[in-house]
């Protein structure tokens, strides 16, 4: 009997160590990493864990890779924090299971550095420190604003730009259309003038956009209208998920993408593929809509690696296809005239950035860039049937060393970068034979070194300058030296920002050339045709910005003088467009942006107005030789006043709207000086999501289908008209796998 009951002792006491070992056993870990907005790892970062009611669990710094763990915590929720010298501190709430979990990645945003008015549901804060306004456009913007997130929709930056409009299907930003696209910070170097009308990159693949209109450092030489920086999406805001957008709508409408995305401590993916297609593609030449499809094809991916706290490699590719039908009035549909135009848009980059413990910082980007136009004209154009194929190759790189020196930030740099252009002309008389067959296939090369310093003496005071030397040769060959100069000046206690800059800015023109047969051409039709200059401007702003209660008031002043002016035409009625350089351009501005704070708690409303003039001044310099007026004259794409308001809201039930109001007083009416009537149009977004991974939303563009002409140049079909009412249904599911 007392063997029975040390038995059952023994197995009493074996179960209940066998319960308290379990209960032991039953705890989890918490591993991340702490990185900087460049996702380069920061080494030191003091991370703390707190449990739900406040108390300190664990504090340690993160190693060298900027990485830490924590281990054998009890699973539950807790709130992680995270600081380091020279950011601001960033707080999150995590849950602890007893299995394994993602690995967190806490980004610390800089404090006291370069700051943007940020357009996204996140607090806007105001710029202390640049000479001249930015945005910055978030993904949550453009997806809930109505028409923004269609891939051949420039909504994006015309609904949150001051001075930014589209007019005969191309962008123009402050009286020009030459502007400079960046994959994060590498170049798509192009030299064409308004020969494309397809999108660079779809803008779901957007992360946010960085947007700047004027008083860029001597990094960015080029173009001077505007500076889009794209930011790609990051594997390392997600675990293993990805995302499926589609919709559906009225001209049998279609917008898909789907993508994927994940990472570990130091490496991240993200991939997508996307497709449009729909029977209204570009702005029609009557009200109605004929011979107007489009299509496209296109894919991103975005790689990146962090091996060390010091190294950071990044590979981004961007490939896409568009496919456009002019769109006929009903004679030229009579007619049997059907015209396209195919186009192709081609990115690779690589970036290797390394970083010192004192903080300078070596960047290295190569890059390649295929562009291509082909307009293909119908057997039913009259008198000549064209196909002009122009194909342009761009391969080159980007080398920057930055150094802060006490309240110096010098950096250094150098841009190389070389064209080749395989273009075919081939015109044929309708009815007749071909009357001309002809390749050209020019070579280009540029080289530019700039030094720019910033210099900081004061918390309110921020100056700027520096200089961008370049050397460009192609079918001629040109030297320029432009100096920057700007500074920002806040006013203590009010904190009003003051901002102004001078800069000097030289573009480096089309490798667009004529001879032979074309040249004869040319001639017979009353043109000719010689080497086109680049453009050379001189560019000053002045400002204010106001904070005022949390809403952010911006005013600038701008005004453009450029010499050998880029600009484009027809040869005839021939269909031919050729770019052309006037003697001159003047091009002045005011610009107001306006951005509320949440009203009500709920929504935000946005404005932004230009009142600007363009004029152009003969004669022609380069380029299609043709008549312009010795005196100034408008050019075909001033419009006096435009505006844009965009309000948000979140409602109940996990819902939201956005609507857009968009103003236009007119574009110039033929040759001027009399404009176009103004016009507006009125689009609305309704959405609805379905806890974390579902959302729907309806859209409507041009609600009260107001139909209108918007300009009468002779680019793409002739007259434009604006778009008619679209209706559509998009659906967005996040999923993991």
């Amino acid at each position: 009997m007392l063997s029975i009951h040390r038995s059952v002792s023994c197995i009493v006491i074996l179960a209940a160590l066998c319960a308290a070992m379990s209960g032991l056993g039953a705890t989890g870990m918490l591993r991340g990493v702490v990185h900087d907005p460049q996702h380069r790892p920061i080494t030191g970062a003091r991370v703390t864990l707190k449990s739900k009611n406040g108390a300190e669990v664990e504090t340690m710094l993160s190693d060298s890779n900027g990485e830490f763990e924590f281990q054998n915590i009890a699973p539950g929720p807790y709130q992680i924090t995270a600081s380091a010298p020279g950011f601001a501190p960033l707080s999150e709430s995590v849950t602890v299971s007893s299995t394994s979990g993602p690995v967190l990645h806490l980004m610390l945003a800089v404090a006291g550095g370069k700051q943007e008015v940020q357009v996204s549901g996140a607090p806007a804060t105001l710029n202390t420190t640049s000479s001249t306004t930015q945005t910055v456009v978030s993904q949550q913007q453009i997806s809930r604003t109505p028409g923004a997130g269609l891939s051949n929709s420039m909504a994006m930056i015309t609904d949150f730009v001051p001075g930014a409009y589209m007019v005969h299907d191309m962008l123009h930003v402050r009286g020009g259309h030459q502007e400079n696209w960046f994959f994060d910070g590498i170049p798509v170097i192009n030299t064409n003038i308004a020969s494309n009308v397809g999108p660079v990159i779809d803008p779901k693949d957007v992360e946010s956009l960085q947007v700047q209109t004027g008083g860029y450092s001597s990094e960015y030489g080029d173009r001077t209208y505007g500076f889009f920086n794209v930011v790609t999406p990051s594997g390392f805001s997600r675990n293993n998920e990805g995302d499926l957008i589609t919709s559906y709508g009225s001209f049998n409408q279609t917008d898909d993408l789907l993508s994927f995305g994940s990472h570990t401590e130091r490496f991240s993916y993200y991939a997508s593929v996307d497709g449009n297609r729909s029977d209204l593609g570009l702005d029609t030449p009557t009200p109605q809509v004929i011979h107007d499809q489009e299509s496209g094809l296109g894919g991103l991916a975005s790689i990146l690696y962090n091996p060390s706290a010091e190294n950071q490699l990044r590979f981004v590719v961007s490939l896409r296809g568009d496919h456009y039908q002019i769109p006929n009035t009903p004679g030229q549909q009579a007619l049997g005239i059907r015209d396209l135009d195919i186009e192709r848009d081609d990115m690779a980059g690589f970036t290797w950035a390394h970083s010192w413990p004192a903080g300078a910082v070596l960047t290295i980007s190569p890059f390649f860039h295929f562009n291509r136009a082909d307009y293909a004209g119908g057997p039913g154009d009259t008198p000549f049937i064209l196909d002009d194929n122009r194909r342009s190759s761009y391969m080159g790189g980007l080398a920057s060393l930055a150094i802060p020196i006490r309240k110096n930030r010098v950096e250094t740099g150098l841009e190389i970068w070389g064209q080749h252009d395989n273009t075919f002309f081939g015109l044929s008389a309708n009815p007749g034979n071909q009357v001309l067959a002809e390749d050209f296939r020019p070579w280009a090369n540029s080289e530019s070194l700039y030094l720019e310093d910033s210099y900081q003496p004061t918390s309110w005071l921020t100056l700027n300058g520096g200089i961008r030397l370049s050397h460009y040769g192609g079918l001629l060959s040109e030297n320029a030296a432009d100096p920057r100069l700007g500074g920002a000046l806040r006013i203590p206690k009010i904190n009003w920002v003051l901002h102004g800059y001078y800069a000097q800015y030289y573009q480096q023109p089309p490798l667009d050339t004529v001879s032979g047969p074309l040249l004869s051409f040319a001639l017979q039709q009353g043109y000719g045709f010689i080497p086109l200059p680049g453009e050379r401007d001189h560019q000053w702003d002045a400002g204010v910005s106001i904070p005022f209660r949390k809403w952010f008031l911006n005013f600038d002043h701008f005004q453009t003088d450029a010499n050998n002016f880029l600009d484009h035409d027809e040869i005839g009625n021939s269909d031919v467009f050729l770019p052309l350089s006037d003697l001159a351009a003047l091009i002045s501005g005011n610009e107001v942006s306006l951005r509320s704070p949440r009203i009500f708690g709920r929504g935000e409303l946005r404005i932004v107005y230009s009142n600007q003039v363009a004029k152009g001044l003969g004669p022609i310099t380069g380029g299609l030789i043709e008549f312009a007026p010795a005196s100034y004259f408008y050019l075909d794409h001033d419009q006096r006043n435009t505006a844009s308001a965009v309000f948000s809201s979140r409602l109940p039930f996990q819902s939201w709207a956005s609507a857009v109001y968009s103003f236009g007083s007119g574009f110039l009416n033929g040759n001027g000086p009399a404009h176009l009537p103004p016009h507006s149009t009125v689009d609305l977004a309704l959405g609805k999501s379905f806890g974390e991974s579902f959302s729907v939303s309806l859209n409507t563009l041009n609600i009260a289908n107001v139909r209108f002409l918007l300009d009468n140049s002779n680019t793409f079909g002739g007259t434009h008209y604006i778009y008619p009412r679209e209706v559509y249904v998009q659906i967005r599911w996040r999923f993991h796998y």
